[in-house]
């Protein structure tokens, strides 16, 4: 795949590339905050500035290669954001009062994991397009 113009998905993917990186900032800093007390929490942590790359090159030097390698990694991002989701309301449950609404409020935030798997589906929605 050689990109001739600035189409709609190649637009879509250089702002998923931007978007991982924000992210991946907010989600470092998060997890550091918590000293990374879980050794999962270094999975966003690590990918995200992968995704990163992978969009952001694939946005300017559009190869077969690297978009086969950007919509393998949107699926996994999906899946890791699931599985993140999982940990986060699962850490909101551990918490002294359960499921309590302030428990919610200051417990692990539930839809950072559903944001980190929305961006990667945003990204398949560029594979996809026809």
């Amino acid at each position: 795949m050689y990109w001739s113009e600035w189409s709609l998905p190649r637009i879509l993917i250089l702002f998923v590339g931007l978007a991982y990186l924000l992210i991946g900032i907010q989600v470092t800093m998060s997890h550091y905050r918590q000293n990374f007390y879980r050794k999962v929490m270094l999975a966003p942590v690590l990918s995200a500035p992968i995704y990163f790359i992978v969009a952001v090159v694939l946005a300017f030097w559009g190869r077969a290669w690297l978009f086969t390698a950007f919509h393998i990694l949107m699926w996994i991002a999906v899946i890791s954001g699931l599985i993140g989701f999982y940990y986060h309301v699962r850490g909101v449950g551990l918490r002294v009062g359960g499921y309590a609404l302030r428990n919610f409020l200051i417990g692990p935030p539930i839809m950072m994991p559903l944001m980190y798997a929305a961006i990667a589906v945003l990204g398949l929605i560029a594979v996809y397009w026809r």
